[in-house]
């Protein structure tokens, strides 16, 4: 069943990665430029980031080079150079000799030219290649998962003697 994504939506997906259960959160952000500006909210603490574009239409692949830059600039993240990403050309189930569709030529020579990023022809419409792609996501989050504490300043770190003693939980 098809449903657009307007601003942005989310799910939660649990895949097995050898001995680990790992429980991905999916952030959908619409593709329109005018939903830009909600990225920095749903992209931070990202361990990982996935591209989609429609192999079908040109346009979508070609402003590829936007969404990784902007990704890049509102998370701002420590390597920018070594933050992963995996590219997703999606609706190969709709090739219809369509003159403009993106070759995998094309999109694994974009996808070389970052780094290496993993690449997948996918037809959600047919979950085809779609469990591959989520379980190289999860294996590249775990490879890259945040391990930060959040700390508050000027919120005491340790627990007053009074406290301990205090059997009231308020």
């Amino acid at each position: 069943m098809y449903k657009a994504t307007i601003g942005a939506d989310f799910v939660t997906k649990e895949l097995q990665v050898e001995d680990k259960t790992v429980t991905l959160q999916i952030w959908d952000t619409a593709g329109q430029e005018r939903f830009q500006s909600l990225g920095a909210a749903f992209y931070r603490g990202a361990d990982c980031c996935v591209l989609v574009y429609d192999v079908n239409i040109h346009k979508t692949f070609d402003t590829l080079n936007n969404w990784y830059d902007q990704f890049l600039k509102q998370t701002d993240p420590n390597d920018p150079e070594t933050f992963p990403f995996v590219l997703l050309g999606n609706k190969i189930d709709l090739n219809s000799g369509n003159t403009g569709m993106v070759s995998e030529k094309k999109a694994r020579e974009w996808c070389d030219c970052r780094g290496n990023i993993p690449y997948f022809e996918t037809s959600a419409k047919e979950n085809h290649n779609v469990e591959e792609a989520f379980l190289c996501v999860a294996k590249i989050a775990l490879q890259n998962q945040h391990q930060q504490d959040i700390y508050y300043p000027g919120i005491s770190e340790t627990v007053s003697e009074a406290e301990q003693r205090s059997p009231c939980a308020c």
